[in-house]
Order: C-alpha cells, then sequence, then structure tokens
C-alpha cells in the first residue's frame, strides 16, 4: 500500500504502544511549548527540511499538528514528492488526541 491515509488518534495511540510509529509535530516552536506528545519529532512546518523526515526505520510515520490541517498538507506533499511511499495523517491534530484523553506533555519543552 502506499498514499496518504488519515486516522484517529486512538489508532495512532496504539500504534505508539507498539512500538509501530514514528510521529512528526509540524507546529511552531510556540504551539510545542504549551503541549506536545512525548517522543514525536518537531520538524515546524515553516522551516520543513524533507531531509529530516526519518524514512528508512521501518514504521508508520504519522504527521500532527493543532488540528490536522498543516499535517495533511505536509505529509500529502512528502507522498507526492516521493519522500515516502506512506504517510498517516492524525485527524483533528493534538486537539482532537486531547478530547480522546490521551497522554499530553505540557509545560517547557525539554531541550
Amino acid at each position: 500500500m502506499s498514499g496518504f491515509t488519515e486516522v484517529p488518534p486512538e489508532t495512532v495511540n496504539k500504534w505508539l504502544g507498539d512500538g509501530d510509529a514514528v510521529v512528526i509535530d509540524v507546529r511552531e516552536a510556540e504551539e510545542l511549548a504549551q503541549t506536545r506528545l512525548a517522543g514525536a519529532i518537531h520538524l515546524p512546518m515553516s522551516a520543513f527540511d524533507p531531509d529530516k523526515v526519518p524514512t528508512d526505520t521501518g514504521k508508520k510515520v504519522v504527521f500532527i499538528c493543532a488540528l490536522g490541517q498543516r499535517s495533511e498538507q505536509i505529509g500529502m506533499h512528502v507522498v507526492a514528492e516521493g519522500i515516502l511511499g506512506e504517510a498517516y495523517n492524525m485527524a483533528g491534530g493534538l486537539e482532537a488526541w486531547a478530547e480522546a484523553g490521551l497522554p499530553l506533555e505540557t509545560g517547557p519543552a525539554a531541550t
């Protein structure tokens, strides 16, 4: 299978728990400072570098943002450009993740 698929937060959470996914957060630094997913890779949309997308982990690559729109644009771009054969967008972004009661880190990010 190849392409770009939208998946619900509960699916992303299961994949993370099973060690089957890597999450790329395309929000900006000031958003990340408030809330984030533990272990997510930060590649802000404003300075997105496709060379930093992990392509050889053997895991599903899931893009996230606040509401799911920016991550959808980035995810579709990396698939269209052939950077990844398949990628996933977390439907509803971190807002939907929080509404589902899934764990988030808050406060200043560790550097």
